[in-house]
């Protein structure tokens, strides 16, 4: 202010245009305002292309190799029969997996055993049972139903969607081949017993009519862990189930296709015995959640016409461990068959493995 005054009193003196000294005073009073910083270009840093060394690459196909190798071995051990003897002396199979059972339908024998009356989680194996309530009543499985969303929300394995419409026929075979949770639960809501609740009261009732005295039912999918049962229950449900032409020609059946709209679904059996069909199966149900591990209740017949026997593996290691460890009884079994059933057989075939539930 002081600045201007005088230089206000400089064009007064010298005649000096104002304006111009008014700018020149401006412009020689502008600063920087206090804790600005003028702003400076950013670096870009360019990073280094790792060099490349052949001796790193070979370094990590060495590695890669080593781990294929290790997993082929582990495969290689784990398709590998295993023995031990029981309390008698006898050489029986040294099953890897938490429980299992041979059980012979015509007298009630068990043939083999292991942790068979262990109460565990059996996951979708519960469809034996939502299959054989929904069949009490004689549905119509012509009558068509419209998915809901209930029916999908967390259903996991499920190929339906809400809003589409479908046959009963079509849902039943979801559930039993695919093992499809949305289809299972579709079917307890469609039934006539009056809604998921009663159904589910009726598949424990069922259970105790046929003396399954170690089986609770809490959903009808098995996606809860609350479902629990026993090999030995299981092998005798699967036996009772499997009688009922409707749902073993079901099981029995490797693919099947569903047309929703213009859409076309074709689902494959989750059951690799099935799928692979070297072994006379009458009916089957795969089943998975971790809590339960990979279970697999079956009812086969032996090789030439011969005996019918329920072979049921529970907690499994592996999807493809619960089908070697069936294959393993099976055909210790089939060695066995002309003691036990004065019939000779011949053993099963090793299987493929394929992921399913």
């Amino acid at each position: 202010m002081v600045r201007l005054i005088c230089a206000l009193a400089t064009v007064a003196a010298f005649g000096l245009p104002t304006q111009a000294v008014a700018q020149t005073s401006t412009q020689s009073t502008t600063t920087t305002p206090r804790g600005s910083s003028t702003a400076k270009p950013k670096l870009t840093v360019r990073k280094k292309k790792p060099t490349y060394s052949a001796a790193a690459s070979t370094a990590r196909r060495s590695k890669v190799a080593r781990a294929r190798a290790a997993a082929a071995l582990a495969l290689k051990e784990a398709e590998e029969p295993k023995f031990k003897l029981n309390d008698a002396g006898a050489l029986i199979p040294d099953v890897r997996a938490e429980a299992a059972i041979i059980y012979n339908p015509e007298n009630g024998q068990i043939l083999y055993e292991t942790n068979s009356q262990g109460t565990r989680s059996i996951a979708s194996i519960t469809k034996i049972m939502t299959a054989a309530v929904f069949f009490e009543n004689a549905p119509d499985l012509s009558k068509e139903i419209v998915v809901d969303r209930t029916d999908v929300r967390a259903a996991s394995t499920t190929y339906l969607r809400a809003g589409y419409k479908l046959s009963l026929y079509d849902v039943v075979h979801l559930m039993l081949i695919a093992s499809d949770n949305a289809a299972a639960r579709v079917l307890s809501h469609s039934s006539t017993l009056g809604g998921s609740e009663a159904f589910i009261a009726r598949m424990n009732s069922k259970a105790l009519e046929l003396g399954l005295t170690s089986t609770h039912y809490s959903d009808p999918s098995g996606l809860l862990a609350a479902n629990v049962s026993s090999a030995y229950d299981m092998a005798r449900l699967i036996t009772y189930v499997a009688s009922d032409d409707r749902i073993s020609s079901i099981m029995r059946k490797q693919y099947h296709s569903v047309t929703v709209g213009r859409q076309t679904i074709t689902v494959h059996s989750t059951n690799q015995l099935v799928m692979k069909g070297d072994v006379d199966v009458l009916g089957g149900k795969t089943g998975f959640i971790s809590k339960a591990g990979y279970c697999l209740a079956t009812l086969l017949r032996l090789p030439q016409g011969g005996p019918q026997v329920a072979v049921v593996v529970l907690g499994a290691h592996s999807n493809a461990g619960r089908f070697w460890e069936t294959r393993h009884l099976f055909n210790w079994l089939s060695s066995k068959a002309s003691d036990i059933f004065a019939t000779p057989v011949q053993a099963a075939t090793p299987a493929a493995a394929t992921s399913s539930n």
